[in-house]
């Protein structure tokens, strides 16, 4: 899809604050962030809604939304390394000769079916310790709106708040997990999945 970087920007932008708060960013918030007038903001994203990249609920603010079958460009930005080999980790293993390239795209690429893309978010507490996502680790998420029991989710709470746990649907309730015993779990009657885990990057 042939965007200006305005348009790309904005799109980023309402990306980003549906994850964070489950709402669109208003006109003026855009204009601000951007720089520019209000009226601008409304052209690029009447243009936008006629590309196909964006969805608004009709009279009803802050509903712009990202298209369900598009990914936001910088989602798909290639990450690859040269993978030359095992490296033992319980007994000693010979070395591999073999090259081959790790592309960090495909391996936190959304599953079959799910075409939205993927972003990063940065965990800030140890709820999450005993599945391994610690304070200052990176989520690569896969961006969707539905998940299955058992699933890691990132969800928006009725208060606004945004947590990482393991989702589970049970009766008339949502359980959202964590996995460390110093941490209750969070019993919701309902909440807005803002993406489900795919994988977790740490840098020492």
């Amino acid at each position: 899809m042939n965007l200006t970087p305005k348009q790309l920007r904005i799109l980023q932008l309402i990306r980003d604050s549906r994850v964070r708060c489950g709402f669109s960013p208003t006109m003026q918030e855009l204009a601000d962030e951007l720089g520019v007038s209000k009226v601008t903001v409304f052209e690029h994203v009447e243009a936008l809604i006629k590309k196909g990249a964006l969805a608004r609920e009709p009279n009803k603010a802050r509903s712009l939304s990202i298209a369900n079958d598009i990914t936001v460009p910088d989602e798909t930005q290639p990450m690859r390394f040269p993978l030359v080999g095992k490296i033992a980790a319980g007994y000693p293993i010979e070395k591999l000769e073999d090259r081959d390239e790790l592309d960090l795209s495909e391996v936190f690429a959304p599953r079959p079916g799910q075409s939205q893309g993927t972003f990063a978010l940065r965990v800030d507490g140890d709820s999450m310790r005993d599945e391994g996502i610690l304070d200052g680790d990176y989520v690569i998420v896969e961006r969707r709106e539905t998940a299955r029991n058992g699933e890691r989710v990132v969800a928006l709470l009725a208060n606004g708040e945004t947590t990482l746990k393991t989702f589970y649907k049970e009766g008339d309730h949502i359980r959202l997990q964590p996995a460390n015993p110093e941490f209750e779990p969070i019993i919701v009657k309902d909440c807005k999945i803002q993406g489900v885990i795919s994988g977790v990057l740490r840098r020492y």
